[in-house]
């Protein structure tokens, strides 16, 4: 697996204000990422959550915060209960007139065992996409 980072962008018809809340606030996440009850937006908070391809693995995902600035930048680092590899996830927030442009940085992809191919970088990008560029924008754009 290559050690450069997966990075997606994408420019949302919403205020920077909306988007932070989207990515920080548990109910609001539930609606278009994982629920994680009780997620708080603070360093050092640690939160987990299951998540795999429908018909396959299930992997507890492990994460703690690491950077909060706000309605700029939120990163934690995604690890997987039982396999060895750590990576980092940071949301970056960027006003564009009455737009957000969101720019998503997934290091680290390369510690994760190459010989599990659930760990590819080509599944990241696809889980990203529908993450970032379907469920977050529908949610954010919804009538």
């Amino acid at each position: 697996m290559s050690a450069q980072p997966y990075v997606i962008e994408r420019v949302y018809n919403a205020p920077v204000s909306k988007v932070w809340h989207a990515i920080t606030n548990a109910e609001q996440m539930k609606q278009w990422y994982f629920e994680l009850p009780g997620f708080t937006p603070e360093v050092g908070y640690t939160f987990t959550f299951t998540g795999g391809h429908e018909d396959g693995i299930q992997y507890k995902h492990l994460c703690r915060i690491t950077s909060v600035v706000e309605n700029e930048r939120l990163s934690y680092t995604w690890s997987y209960d039982g396999y060895p590899g750590e990576s980092e996830v940071t949301f970056e927030l960027f006003p564009e007139g009455e737009q957000t442009r969101l720019k998503l940085t997934h290091t680290g992809l390369d510690t994760f065992p190459a010989d599990n191919k659930d760990f590819a970088a080509s599944n990241f990008a696809a889980g990203w996409e529908y993450i970032i560029g379907t469920g977050l924008k529908g949610y954010l754009e919804k009538a």
